[in-house]
């Protein structure tokens, strides 16, 4: 299945979750917090603004993002979890 966001949406696939941490100790189930950071999988084609004009997207398929914990709307899509978001819920792209 292909899904298209709309307007000025993304598609964004989450992180893998931390199971240790640097020092090596083992993160328990319960204590895991979904990772706010992810790929972007597929843009929309941007907004209009008041007058009519094309708003382009920043965010382009490729680029790592962080953003905000609780931004997004979860869907499964074949077996695989996602979120689409608004661009405006992404705090910054990561430069790797």
């Amino acid at each position: 299945m292909k899904i298209r966001p709309l307007q000025d949406r993304i598609l964004v696939e989450r992180l893998a979750e931390e199971t240790k941490t640097k020092g090596g100790i083992i993160i328990p189930d319960t204590a895991k917090e979904k990772p706010a950071e992810g790929t972007v999988v597929a843009v929309g084609k941007g907004r209009l603004d008041k007058e009519g004009k094309a708003i382009p997207m920043e965010l382009k398929v490729g680029d790592r993002v962080l953003f905000s914990k609780y931004g997004g709307t979860e869907v499964k899509l074949d077996g695989k979890e996602y979120l689409i978001m608004g661009q405006d819920d992404v705090l910054c792209v990561v430069d790797a």
